[in-house]
């Protein structure tokens, strides 16, 4: 599997692009997303599938043999303690496509960026 065979310009094309069994982990990776992200909007942006809510809230990517959760700095130091079964690094974290993706794990980052990000976005208000 060779990430970003294309240049998917929406979630849908991007997720095609894989197969079937692939697909599928990705589709609930998306849904998972989209309900505790409820007022974010989808794009692709950096070539992988990207949430937006008062800015970037989380991206994903497919790669050979894991893939990709990209919280930002914020979202990997909180849950750092979480991690230990995978690779991570400052913004990232490697969920490996042969073992089951911690779904309840990256709930609980998206809900935690959608509130960061909320609260980021009302103190800039209050500040102008």
């Amino acid at each position: 599997m060779e990430e970003n065979k294309m240049n998917p310009t929406t979630i849908d094309e991007y997720i095609m692009q894989f197969p079937p069994e692939i697909q599928e982990k990705l589709q609930i990776l998306r849904s998972v997303i989209k309900e505790e992200a409820q007022d974010a909007t989808e794009k692709i942006s950096w070539a992988m599938p990207t949430f937006y809510l008062h800015g970037n809230l989380v991206h994903f990517a497919c790669f050979k043999k894991h893939i990709g959760f990209y919280p930002g700095e914020n979202g990997i130091a909180v849950f750092k303690d979480r991690f230990h079964d995978y690779k991570y690094s400052k913004g990232a974290v490697q969920f490996p496509i042969d073992k089951p993706i911690p779904f309840d794990l990256i709930r609980e980052i998206v809900k935690f960026r959608v509130t960061e990000n909320i609260s980021e976005a009302e103190k800039k208000k209050k500040s102008k």
